[in-house]
């Protein structure tokens, strides 16, 4: 079948799969490099080795700016968000395993939702808010609270996805106003210099090979977000969004193959609920008239992390 004659949105879901499955290898070795080396270096070099990639991406650019925001203290709390999200993001992969991860992850999607209310002043409708809390309900299926105990694992993958819907809601916010290199290189400059600070408290000295994981983290970050602003130029946003989904797929896969890892049932079913009311929302979304609140649609990019860079800012630079 020539890749040329499919349809515009099943070209975009299949370069939206493409983007996640190099996504889901990307957590699988920061979860293999977890096992040795703190957040904090995994996160610091994992952003080291992605600035050469992103100065590149910049320089071609053909827009004029330069790093001075316009909305110094949104974006100042972005960077934050980010940081926090990076950080609890590698810890949560680090110490649960990967289709427990993604099912804390996917509540960001929700949580945009609501954030979206004080923060953009957008409404949500009844059915919204009916997913809304059932996928909560699907997050404390997977916490299962009184029958597993409540890691630090678990607190870390809930910190991440409320750093992350907050980061994307800033964005939401000034987006259409900020510089795209504002939004691309602040959260990234705040990660490095503030794993950075922390680092030496931390620091363990490391072989060629895993320093060459962690650039294999940053070239397939990179990889997966182009693939991303490919699916977004073909396939609509509603048709693509959902694909993020595929993640919990790869995670069973890789769990199992490199982790020895089998989701167990409130993990798969927890899982499946907050899958499904997403997919929902983004649904709802896709239906509402341009004018309408689209928050998560509009976030175009899995959660964000700060170790890599957001899709809308490169895709407004081309």
């Amino acid at each position: 079948m020539n890749f040329r004659h499919l349809s515009p949105n099943v070209r975009g879901a299949l370069f939206a799969l493409g983007a996640f499955s190099v996504f889901s290898s990307h957590d699988v070795l920061v979860k293999l490099l977890g096992g040795t080396y703190s957040p904090i270096q995994v996160v610091f070099f994992s952003v080291l080795f992605s600035f050469p990639i992103l100065t590149l991406l910049l320089v071609r650019s053909k827009t004029e700016s330069h790093m001075r925001p316009k909305h110094p203290w949104w974006s100042l709390a972005r960077a934050i968000a980010a940081i926090i999200t990076g950080f609890c993001a590698f810890t949560a992969f680090s110490l649960l395993p990967l289709a427990q991860t993604y099912a804390l992850l996917f509540a960001t999607p929700l949580l945009i939702t609501v954030l979206s209310i004080p923060m953009l002043g957008e409404k949500v409708g009844t059915h919204r808010w009916i997913a809304v809390i059932v996928g909560l309900i699907g997050v404390i299926v997977v916490l299962r609270p009184g029958s597993a105990p409540f890691s630090a694992g678990h607190l870390a993958g809930l910190l991440a996805a409320c750093g992350s819907a907050t980061a994307s809601i800033i964005v939401r916010k000034i987006g259409q106003e900020e510089r795209s290199s504002v939004l691309i290189l602040f959260p990234l400059l705040g990660n490095v210099m503030v794993m950075g600070a922390l680092l030496p408290s931390v620091y363990k000295p490391m072989p060629i090979e895993h320093l060459g994981a962690l650039a294999a983290i940053a070239v397939l970050s990179i990889t997966a977000t182009s693939f991303i602003i490919f699916a977004y130029r073909t396939g609509e946003a509603a048709v693509v969004a959902p694909m993020q989904y595929s993640q919990i797929i790869w995670a069973s896969l890789f769990g199992w193959l490199f982790f020895s890892e089998v989701p167990d049932i409130a993990t798969v079913v927890g899982a499946g609920i907050v899958i499904a009311s997403g997919m929902y929302i983004v649904v709802r979304e896709g239906g509402a008239r341009s004018d309408d609140n689209q928050p998560v649609l509009s976030t175009k990019t899995r959660y964000e992390t700060g170790t890599y860079p957001r899709v809308s800012s490169l895709m407004e630079d081309e």
